[in-house]
């Protein structure tokens, strides 16, 4: 079950509560990188801080879930609720960019992405290496992070902020770097395409609304 709260302009707090989680989102599109994570993943803590700080959100974001199981639906579901935030802060869609990407290094890998504030769903993701179904990282100790759900999160987001969203690795070999680099990549073609556009004043699609 999820209740939303009405917004101030280009802000939202989401609060969704189930079974297996409680998440609280606070997001401010307009704001300058400022990040209250706290998951108990401590590498997706990690993820969200740099996509908070890249996209000049001010992001906050407090989860708790059943992770004595395993991270997995803690994860999922505050992908789900960011998804919500920001779906919620975009309003109608005046005046912004609309389209964004980014490539972006980290050391040997290379990831880029794409986005559409289209307001219909959909998502891409290519390039991961094979390995990285299997690969886990941190947990010890703490909660693990599974980088096979790195494509579960890009989806999740994408589905409830209503964007399309394209990330693909280049390439690259550790683990770490690929999935920060999407992350990375993620926020900052999010930035760009949220933006304001001062040559835009109403909806930017010829249909007249997203």
């Amino acid at each position: 079950m999820s209740e939303q709260t009405t917004p101030n302009p280009r802000t939202a707090r989401i609060e969704r509560a189930t079974k297996e989680s409680s998440i609280v989102v606070e997001l401010n599109l307009d704001g300058t990188g400022r990040t209250d994570i706290t998951t108990g993943v401590p590498f997706y803590d990690h993820m969200l801080t740099a996509l908070g700080q890249h996209a000049s959100f001010d992001l906050t974001v407090r989860a708790q879930g059943d992770i004595e199981i395993e991270a997995h639906h803690t994860v999922e579901d505050t992908a789900i609720v960011l998804g919500q935030a920001l779906n919620q802060a975009l309003g109608d869609k005046r005046g912004i960019r609309r389209f964004g990407d980014a490539f972006i290094p980290m050391d040997e890998t290379l990831a880029h992405a794409a986005v559409d504030v289209s307001g219909r769903p959909y998502c891409v993701h290519t390039g991961e290496p094979d390995y990285m179904v299997h690969s886990v990282i941190g947990g010890y100790p703490g909660v693990p992070y599974s980088t096979v759900i790195n494509k579960h999160v890009f989806e999740s987001l994408a589905f409830h902020a209503r964007i399309a969203l394209h990330v693909r690795v280049l390439y690259g070999r550790d683990q770490h770097h690929i999935t920060e680099a999407e992350f990375k990549a993620v926020a900052r073609a999010l930035r760009q395409a949220v933006e304001p556009d001062p040559r835009v004043s109403g909806v930017p699609s010829t249909k007249g609304t997203l």
